[in-house]
């Protein structure tokens, strides 16, 4: 194999730093064909600087200032976090409020996929059982219930993909009536109505916890199934009834009640419906400085298309998205929009303040280790999955979809929180997009993976589903492997498997939950 020449990516024509391209990074000594030479190692994904940078001088990468040189750098030297002092935070105050003045990206019709029509006019991509829990207390006996199920039942139904308890951390020991205890019921409220359930409802309850099934799920939020407008009564399991006599009464009895929804679930078909009943999250975990280089852009331009054809695209993550704010309130389709986003963060700024952090506690080991010294550099190579088109909605943490278009869903950086929170809002189909690696997957929705490096791809070949690392290797533009992607999501959309679909990996549901613990 030929040695692959010194290769690094400067984001923006003004930047004074570039990434180093190449795979296990370059010597001390190396000279690139600019004629810049390296004074020492610099591992891939890090930072070069271009020019001498002077002590308090900007480094600037994607244009925008990622830090204050704490001392003088010679140009050819190794950029990182300990020679970087953190810009402030963005004030909220007199920031750009939507005047951009984008204009509506053209319509992109034709497009569908095959998915399942729900009554309440929702389209899922699966069709599976979702059995709803209100309180941690149930989740050992759901999960002995749902190995049951899938063993005993689920044969007989082969038109439902699987069957999963929605286990979580709530339900009791919390201080239910406080103000922020809204966003954790709320969250679980909405997962239980994902549209890849199928309007399928379904609780297991212990008997004596604060979040009572009629508090979970009150009259007027179940899904409408008949044709006279009637709500479904609430099914649900009781573990402390007295008609309950051992164990394994109580996991008849929840076996007994999933054989009728799974046969009304196993009597649903796949209908030919078009791309814009697709509602797509899209996310990043493990991100390294390629993750702003090739599969966020990619995506981006993923997220575009989906746009023009009518889809509903949700971004995510305030801190990650919190040092480009002022980019994003200019993208606003109206102020009111820029408004909201605005009070989002500040509303996350103070969760934080209380909690003695700020968003500097947000970048990892690994996030370093691969290349990104700081959050203000992670963030601007995270809010380009968010794409060109206008931001039409802000979206608060638990809350369920009400437009479609570009979403901004506010929530915390978590995988598993953001995940979480986006199968509440209505999503049912994930992107997510990786540098350093992460098994990352969800049994509620498939979810397609996207590496940021070649190596990366080929080394987890049956965990990656798309490798966006060959955009950084020359052999793909970043619209190649967004149209790619997009193929790849009305595929998936229509059943075909994603690799944590094939190899059954799935994280678990993680609420938040900003109220006090009793």
């Amino acid at each position: 194999m030929t040695p692959q020449a010194p290769l690094y990516i400067r984001m923006h024509e003004r930047d004074n730093v570039a990434i180093v391209a190449n795979d296990g990074g370059l010597p001390a000594g190396t000279v690139f064909p600019c004629g810049l030479a390296l004074r020492e190692p610099v591992p891939q994904g890090h930072k070069v600087a271009l020019v001498d940078l002077p002590a308090g001088a900007a480094v600037r990468r994607y244009d925008v200032p990622i830090g204050y040189a704490v001392r003088d750098i010679p140009a050819g030297s190794w950029v990182h976090e300990r020679l970087l002092q953190m810009p402030a935070a963005r004030s909220l105050d007199a920031l750009p409020m939507a005047n951009r003045a984008a204009q509506p990206l053209p319509p992109l019709p034709g497009y569908t996929f095959e998915g399942y029509r729900n009554a309440d006019g929702s389209v899922g991509t699966r069709n599976i059982l979702a059995i709803t829990t209100t309180v941690q207390c149930v989740a050992g006996v759901v999960d002995v219930a749902v190995r049951r199920i899938k063993a005993e039942l689920l044969p007989q139904y082969p038109n439902v993909d699987d069957v999963v308890g929605l286990e979580h951390s709530y339900g009791c020991g919390v201080a239910i009536d406080a103000p922020d205890a809204v966003v954790p019921i709320r969250t679980l409220r909405h997962l239980s109505l994902n549209p890849n359930f199928g309007g399928e409802v379904m609780v297991v309850s212990l008997g004596c916890e604060k979040l009572q099934p009629e508090r979970l799920l009150p009259p007027g939020s179940l899904p409408i199934r008949d044709l006279r407008g009637e709500e479904p009564g609430l099914d649900v399991v009781c573990l402390q009834d007295e008609a309950h006599v051992g164990f394994m009464s109580m996991i008849d009895s929840i076996v007994r009640q999933a054989r009728s929804h799974l046969e009304r679930l196993n009597a649903r078909r796949r209908e030919t419906c078009p791309a814009s009943e697709l509602v797509v999250g899209v996310q990043c975990g493990g991100s390294d400085a390629f993750s702003g280089v090739t599969a966020n852009p990619a995506v981006g331009y993923a997220t575009d298309l989906l746009v023009r054809a009518g889809a509903t695209v949700m971004f995510s993550e305030v801190t990650e998205v919190r040092d480009a704010i002022d980019q994003l309130t200019a993208r606003a389709s109206t102020p009111e929009v820029a408004e909201a986003m605005v009070r989002e963060m500040a509303w996350y700024d103070a969760y934080l303040q209380r909690g003695q952090v700020d968003r500097s506690a947000n970048t990892t080991p690994g996030n370093k280790k691969g290349g990104l010294s700081n959050i203000v550099e992670k963030a601007m190579g995270s809010i380009v999955k968010s794409g060109s088109a206008p931001i039409s909605a802000v979206l608060p943490p638990g809350e369920k979809l009400k437009s479609r278009g570009l979403v901004y869903a506010a929530t915390p950086a978590s995988d598993f929180i953001c995940g979480t929170l986006q199968l509440a809002a209505g999503m049912n189909l994930h992107i997510f997009t990786t540098g350093r690696g992460t098994p990352y997957g969800l049994a509620q929705c498939p979810v397609i993976k996207v590496a940021t490096r070649t190596d990366l791809a080929r080394r987890w070949h049956d965990l990656m589903d798309v490798n966006a690392g060959r955009i950084a290797d020359g052999e793909a533009s970043i619209e190649d492997v967004g149209w790619e992607l997009f193929h790849l999501m009305l595929d998936v959309a229509s059943g075909r498997k994603t690799w944590a679909e094939r190899w059954k990996l799935h994280n678990a549901l993680v609420l938040f939950n900003p109220a006090p613990v009793t």
